[in-house]
C-alpha cells in the first residue's frame, strides 16, 4: 500500500503544480516515458533487473504496481516536471537534479523499507545514473523527440553491454 500512496501523492502534487491547461503539449512525452516503461517490462520480464516486493492480497501486485507508475506517477512527473521547467542552463541542471534527487530518493526509501530488490548487477548507483538519463532525456524529448529516441536507444545498448545482459532473454 506504501507504494500506492506515494502515487497519489504524485497525483496531488500534479493536481497542485501540475501544467493541466497544455496537457496536450506534455501528451507524447507521457507516452514516451510509458513505452519506455513498457519495453522493459517485456524485455526484461525473466531478467529482472529490479523487482518490487509489496503484496496486496487477490491481486498480482508486481503487474498492478507497474501499471500505476505508468498511469499515476509517470504523467503526473511529466506534467511537473516539464510544466515548471524554468528558464536558463544553471536553473534547468538544478530542476533535473531535483528531480533525481526525488526519484532516487524514493528508492532509497523502498530499499530500506524492503519494498524492492535489484537484480543481475542493478544497484542504486544505476538507479542515480539512469535517473538522470531519464529527466534529460525527457526534457529533450519534449523539444525533440527523434534526438530523444536516438538517444535512448544508444543509452539502452550502453547499459545492456555493461550489465552483461546475456542476448538470450530475448523472446
Amino acid at each position: 500500500m506504501i507504494h500506492l500512496s506515494i502515487k497519489l501523492l504524485f497525483v496531488l502534487a500534479a493536481w497542485k503544480w501540475g501544467d493541466w491547461r497544455n496537457w496536450q503539449k506534455y501528451y507524447p512525452t507521457i507516452l514516451f516515458f510509458i513505452l519506455g516503461d513498457l519495453a522493459y517490462n517485456y524485455i526484461f520480464y525473466d531478467y529482472t533487473l529490479w523487482e518490487f516486493d509489496e503484496r496486496i492480497p487477490l491481486l498480482k501486485y508486481d503487474t498492478f504496481l507497474v501499471f500505476s507508475f505508468m498511469l499515476l506517477r509517470y504523467p503526473a512527473t511529466v506534467l511537473i516536471f516539464l510544466g515548471k521547467f524554468p528558464k536558463g542552463m544553471a536553473k534547468g541542471t538544478a530542476w533535473i537534479s531535483l528531480w533525481v534527487i526525488i526519484y532516487i530518493g524514493l528508492e532509497m526509501f523502498d530499499l530500506k523499507m524492503g519494498l524492492i530488490e535489484h537484480h543481475n548487477g542493478w544497484n542504486l548507483l544505476w538507479s542515480f545514473v539512469f535517473d538522470i538519463m531519464l529527466f534529460v532525456i525527457i526534457k529533450i524529448h519534449h523539444h525533440r523527440p527523434i534526438i530523444a529516441w536516438a538517444l535512448t536507444i544508444i543509452c539502452s545498448i550502453i547499459l545492456w553491454n555493461l550489465l552483461n545482459v546475456p542476448i538470450d532473454i530475448l523472446k
